[in-house]
């Protein structure tokens, strides 16, 4: 196994919640890694974002990982489960919350309705 595969493994499953990103939650770097950590954020879920931009080989590797093109990547008790537009339905159909439910990750439930009202 490579040390980028190796390193994304570790990671993935030794969080709970893990975004792959462009930039940093503080500090997205692209759009749709801005929308995916704000969603995060205004949720208040406890999550590790790692910036790929900062290193190549874990922006391939974790392209090759999930085999999905695209970043931002969120990964959940080790399973991925989408880039920013699958997010984005699951966080405004209510699947957010039940998968971050039956996970046993904690969110701010109001935050999630906040953000259905406001895109309704």
């Amino acid at each position: 196994m490579s040390d980028a595969k190796t390193a994304i493994d570790e990671t993935v499953k030794s969080n709970d919640v893990v975004l792959y990103m462009k930039g940093t939650k503080s500090m997205p770097q692209c759009g749709f890694s801005s929308r995916v950590a704000g969603v995060l954020n205004y949720m208040g879920v406890e999550y590790t974002d790692v910036n790929v931009l900062a290193d190549a080989d874990i922006r391939q590797g974790i392209k090759d990982y999930s085999d999905w093109p695209t970043i931002p990547q969120l990964y959940v008790k080790g399973e991925f489960v989408g880039g920013c537009d699958i997010i984005t339905e699951m966080t405004l159909s209510g699947e957010l919350d039940t998968l971050f439910e039956k996970s046993g990750v904690t969110y701010d439930k109001d935050a999630a309705e906040k953000i259905r009202a406001a895109n309704a």
